[in-house]
């Protein structure tokens, strides 16, 4: 058996072994590309306010205070705000007992409470959920970070496969036949598609894989740094004291002023007092998408203890921060989207493609060894030794 004929073998039955999740996960990619522009299509005014003439917003302290009051049992845990944004509403998120998690949007100019929606029960987290946990918790985490390890063993093996032995034969593997047999197009829809995609499809199962193995999140840090990845925590508060009036909304204009770039501003409240308050701003005038800088400001001073820019960053650290953008096709906005997309429907339809080759081939198969005994019977016949 040569070295192809064994990758095709395991290209097989590696397929057939994770066909279905991959149809799963690439499905719902599709949806997920367009995550954001979708649900915000969708539920525009839990996103978007009216802006009333000649309106002040109001400090944040007061949006924080409408959003506590929605439920006791609640506790906010961070806070987006999008600067330089005047028709946008301002985002809390909330959590209880470490399981259910909502998102309430309040109008910055009226400060009441536009609607509260639970976060895992809306449209797009069901999907979230299928695409990285088959809605299956732990179990379905592992079964996807095992098909996604496949399907890179399988996009390997698949450039081995689709290699011509001749050059000639080149123009043949980088054209579909459009017009010809369903059969032929099938395969040339598997192959040829396939191939255009692959580096893409290639880019997007590797970072998939920093969510499943922590060996493969490490090992970034260990390429790029010479040293694994160090655990991210914000400096303890020097000072202990009471949060006072105008807290947030100081931390609002400290931001905005040491980082004065349009973006959104993230606030990660600590459920632990003795910890710094972290405030992340994601800047929007860069090309790339997800260049965050991070300011860590003393919980009830507001003073600022430490800041660390996406700039002086290490290796690892900016690798680590272009993960997300690559895998959802978000880096550089809606080209890398459309690209990301495309290649989402290719892995979607790679299965379905992949199994008729299979049902094609199984079926020649049988086919072959139903007449094999028919031809041995008539040289035996014919008086031939067999």
């Amino acid at each position: 058996m040569t070295l192809k004929q064994i990758f095709g073998k395991l290209h097989l039955w590696l397929g057939l072994a994770s066909g279905l999740v991959v149809l799963i996960v690439a499905g719902t990619g599709i949806l997920l590309v367009f995550e954001d522009e979708l649900d915000e299509w969708a539920n525009h005014d839990f996103y978007f306010v009216s802006v009333p003439q000649n309106a002040q917003r109001l400090p944040v302290d007061s949006l924080y205070h409408t959003a506590v009051a929605y439920n006791p049992e609640i506790k906010v845990t961070r806070i987006y705000i999008e600067t330089q944004a005047p028709g946008r509403s301002v985002i809390f998120m909330a959590k209880k007992n470490k399981k259910y998690t909502w998102h309430l949007a309040v109008n910055p100019y009226t400060g009441q409470l536009i609607e509260a929606r639970e976060f895992n029960k809306r449209f797009f987290g069901v999907v979230l959920n299928l695409h990285r946990h088959l809605c299956m918790n732990e179990v379905g985490l592992a079964i996807t970070g095992a098909s996604c390890l496949i399907f890179v063993i399988m996009i390997i093996t698949g450039i081995v496969l689709w290699w011509p032995k001749r050059w000639h034969l080149l123009k043949q593997r980088t054209r579909i036949a459009w017009s010809s047999r369903w059969k032929r197009l099938n395969w040339d829809l598997h192959a040829v598609g396939g191939f255009y995609v692959h580096l893409v499809l290639l880019a997007i199962s590797l970072t998939g894989l920093t969510w499943a193995y922590d060996w493969f999140n490490n090992a970034i840090y260990l390429i790029a740094d010479g040293k694994p990845m160090q655990k991210i925590e914000a400096p303890a508060n020097v000072v202990k004291q009471p949060i006072q009036a105008g807290f947030y909304e100081s931390l609002y204009q400290q931001t905005n002023n040491r980082l004065p770039y349009k973006g959104r501003i993230a606030m990660l409240l600590p459920t632990n007092d003795s910890l710094a308050v972290t405030v992340n701003k994601m800047n929007h005038e860069v090309a790339e998408n997800n260049v965050t800088d991070v300011l860590y400001f003393e919980k009830g001073t507001g003073r600022l203890l430490k800041e660390k820019l996406f700039k002086n960053s290490s290796a690892g650290n900016k690798i680590r921060r272009m993960v997300y953008p690559i895998h959802t096709g978000k880096l550089y906005g809606l080209p890398t989207q459309i690209i990301a997309l495309i290649a989402a429907m290719v892995a979607f339809s790679l299965p379905i493609t992949g199994f008729v080759i299979y049902l094609v081939g199984r079926k020649k198969r049988k086919a072959k060894a139903a007449k094999k005994p028919l031809r041995v019977i008539a040289r035996q016949e014919a008086g031939v030794e067999v």
